[in-house]
């Protein structure tokens, strides 16, 4: 992986997929017993950030930091990208000081022209979610992940990588905010070769009810405020709540890539109960980004 983009978890082979989660889990086990490997010693990463956050900027740093490299963090007013500069330009300067760039944007061909020149998905946060399962379960093959609520970035990623690890992602939207024919066609594929599947519902207790993870994010993303009030409206019925849950076996766990618009999507009851794994899939972004970053680096 060395030297290479990281724009979509289809960017990774199953196999290098498992590697990178081996990885995590490695620099997880070492670095709670103190033991931490600096590969990235005299390293600096670019932090390319259009839109305000916590845990990409937090786990970025800090990953980069514990590998024994820097991180340069340049936020909306260090470089108003679009406006006083194009991304091209941005790109060809960055790659004369810095050895990578890791970009949080509101368009994803913003990202793609950062990379072809030095928010489809949010593929950081499906492998932060993969090695989660992976702990929990042992497994990811045949693992049941159902998905409640609107066809976005995060969906995205973790069907492509959910089913090109052999799990079944059940997705569970309102028809008129579900995925695109695209990605579930390229889900449908990577699935038919790693014995996984991709099953389409409107119906979120039918979704949960084999479910081994339940996985839900905010009904309206940044950018989408507009439309705040239409979503609300028709989102009611998938909201991640202990009615839902009764639907899903025992075992099953809870999900949420925070952060969460609590009484929305998801109670306070699930988020901060016994059955959600919120909190472990957060710091598991700390994880797999090491992992990723010293790979790539």
């Amino acid at each position: 992986m060395r030297g290479r983009d990281f724009l979509s978890v289809r960017d990774l082979n199953p196999e290098e997929l498992h590697r990178l989660l081996e990885r995590a889990a490695d620099l997880k086990t070492r670095g709670k017993a103190g033991d931490r490997p600096t590969p990235l010693r005299g390293k600096v990463l670019a932090l390319v950030f259009e839109k305000p956050s916590l845990r990409t900027r937090t786990t970025f740093e800090t990953g980069m930091f514990q590998l024994g490299g820097h991180a340069v963090y340049l936020g909306p007013h260090d470089i108003q990208m679009g406006s006083r500069e194009i991304p091209a330009d941005v790109a060809r300067n960055l790659e004369r000081w810095v050895d990578g760039i890791a970009a949080r944007t509101f368009a994803h061909g913003t990202v793609e022209a950062l990379a072809e020149h030095a928010d489809r998905e949010h593929p950081c946060q499906a492998l932060a979610a993969l090695l989660t399962i992976q702990e929990r379960f042992g497994r990811l093959k045949g693992i049941r992940l159902a998905w409640v609520g609107d066809g976005n970035n995060v969906l995205r990623s973790l069907v492509y990588g959910g089913t090109a690890l052999g799990m079944v992602v059940t997705v569970a939207t309102p028809k008129e905010y579900g995925l695109d024919a695209e990605t579930i066609r390229q889900g449908r594929s990577l699935a038919a070769g790693a014995g996984g599947a991709l099953e389409l519902s409107d119906d979120p207790a039918a979704a949960v009810r084999d479910a081994d993870v339940v996985y839900t994010d905010v009904w309206t993303s940044m950018g989408q405020e507009a439309t705040a009030a239409a979503r609300r409206r028709a989102f009611t019925r998938y909201q991640v709540n202990a009615a839902l849950l009764a639907h899903a076996p025992a075992h099953a766990v809870v999900t949420h890539c925070l952060p969460a618009h609590r009484g929305e999507e998801i109670t306070d009851e699930i988020l901060d109960g016994p059955r959600s794994v919120a909190l472990d899939e957060a710091e598991n972004r700390l994880h797999t980004q090491k992992a990723l970053l010293a790979e790539v680096l």
